[in-house]
C-alpha cells in the first residue's frame, strides 16, 4: 500500500468554527455534547459484526473530538434502557457506526430511533442504508436514475439450471447480495463456463447464506470515490482514488476478502483529470440516487474501453485508515484528525 500525503496544509471547513491552536490543543471549545455509541465487542478478536457498519477507535475519537467540544464521551449500548437513557440525556450529536441493537428478539436501528427524538448523527438514515446494502435494490436505484452499471440477475442454487437460462453472457462476476468487504468474493469469483457458475453460487449460499448478485465481469481499473457532503448547502465533494491489485493465479486482478483483509493492494491517487472528473460524476449522481446523507464511498469499475461503471455503495464507510480516510488525504490533503473532525461538525450543522 502506498499513500501519497500531498499536503501538509489544513484544511478549513466551510461554515466551522475554528478555535485558535496552541501545540495543536484548541483553547478555545465549542459547547457540544458528543456521545460515541459502542456495542459489546465479540469475543473473538476482529470478528464480523452485521450490526456494525462502522468500526471504530473510540478512545482515538474521543481524544479527537476533546479537542474541539466541550462534552465528549463513550457510551456503551448494552439493553434497550441504555438506549432510552441516551435519548433523555438527548445529545447534540451521537458519533456511532452501530446499524442496529437486539433486544429481546426486537431489532431497533439506531438512526431510524435517533430519528424520532430529532438527535443528530453522522451518517445516512435507515432508508438509504437499506438502498445500499442489498446489492441488488442499489443497482435498480442506479439503473433508474440512468447511471451504467454492469448488466445483472439475481440467483441462488437451484435457479438456473442450464447455461442457455442464464440472462446475460460468460465472463460474469459472482458475489453475494448482501455483505461488505468483498466478504464471498475470491479467485473463482470471476467464471467463464457453467459448470463453475454453479459451483461459485452454491460456495456463497454455504459459506454466507446469501443469494448471489452475477454481473457482466468489467476488465478495467478499480477506483473508489470518496463522498463529503456539506450540511448546510448539500453540495458534494468527490474524492477518486484508484486500487491496483496484483494479478492472481488465474491471470486476474480481483480486490477479494484476502487482499483487504491483508491490506495488499496498493491505492494511488488520479492524476488524470478527465478521468478524476468522470470518476467525480458518476460517484456524486449515485451518492444522491441513494439518497446518501454525510458522507460515504462509491466503487466505480471501468470495462474494457475504459468507461466507469457503478459497482457498489457504502454509506457508513470505515473510518479506521482504509479507502475513505485514504480518499480524504490523497485529495484534499487532510489528516486523519481533520477527517474526524469535518465529519462531526457535518453532523452537528444537520440538526
Amino acid at each position: 500500500m502506498i499513500i501519497k500525503d500531498i499536503s501538509k496544509r489544513p484544511t478549513v471547513i466551510p461554515g466551522a468554527i475554528l478555535p485558535m491552536k496552541t501545540d495543536n490543543i484548541f483553547t478555545i471549545k465549542i459547547d457540544k455534547s458528543i456521545e460515541i455509541i459502542t456495542v459489546v465487542k465479540p469475543k473473538i478478536k476482529d470478528a464480523h459484526q452485521k450490526n456494525v457498519g462502522i468500526i471504530l477507535e473510540e478512545k482515538k475519537i474521543l481524544k479527537i473530538l476533546s479537542k474541539r467540544y466541550k462534552h465528549v464521551l463513550i457510551t456503551k449500548i448494552s439493553t434497550e434502557r441504555d438506549l432510552q437513557k441516551l435519548a433523555t440525556r438527548n445529545p447534540d450529536l451521537v458519533f456511532s457506526g452501530v446499524k442496529y441493537f437486539e433486544f429481546k428478539g426486537k431489532t431497533i436501528w439506531l438512526n431510524d430511533y435517533l430519528d424520532q427524538f430529532h438527535i443528530p448523527y453522522i451518517a445516512s438514515n435507515v432508508a438509504a442504508l437499506n438502498n445500499e446494502s442489498d446489492k441488488n435494490r442499489a443497482k435498480k436505484t442506479i439503473q433508474l436514475a440512468k447511471i451504467k452499471t454492469a448488466d445483472f440477475f439475481v440467483t441462488e442454487p437451484g435457479k438456473h439450471l442450464t447455461k442457455n437460462s442464464l440472462p446475460i453472457k460468460f465472463p460474469l462476476f459472482v458475489k453475494p447480495v448482501i455483505g461488505g468487504d468483498s466478504r464471498g468474493i475470491d479467485k473463482n469469483s470471476i467464471v467463464l463456463n457453467f459448470k463453475n457458475f454453479v459451483k461459485k453460487v452454491l460456495d456463497i449460499k454455504d459459506k454466507q447464506n446469501s443469494s448471489c448478485l452475477v454481473e457482466t465481469y468489467l476488465s478495467g481499473k478499480e477506483y473508489s470515490v470518496g463522498i463529503f457532503e456539506d450540511s448546510l448547502d448539500k453540495s458534494l465533494v468527490a474524492m477518486p482514488i484508484e486500487i491496483i491489485v496484483k494479478k492472481n493465479a488465474n491471470g486476474h486482478r480481483i480486490l477479494d476478502f484476502d487482499i483487504k483483509k491483508n491490506d495488499e493492494e496498493k491505492v494511488i491517487a488520479v492524476l488524470d483529470s478527465k478521468i478524476l472528473n468522470k470518476l467525480s460524476k458518476i460517484a456524486k449522481k449515485s451518492f444522491t440516487a441513494l439518497r446518501g446523507k454525510s458522507f460515504g464511498r462509491i466503487d466505480i469499475k471501468m470495462d474494457h474501453k475504459g468507461i466507469p461503471h457503478f459497482i457498489e455503495a457504502n454509506l457508513m464507510p470505515g473510518l479506521r485508515k482504509g479507502y475513505f480516510y485514504r480518499s480524504c488525504l490523497l485529495n484534499l490533503g487532510i489528516t486523519y484528525d481533520e477527517m474526524i473532525l469535518r465529519i462531526a461538525h457535518n453532523g452537528l450543522a444537520s440538526n
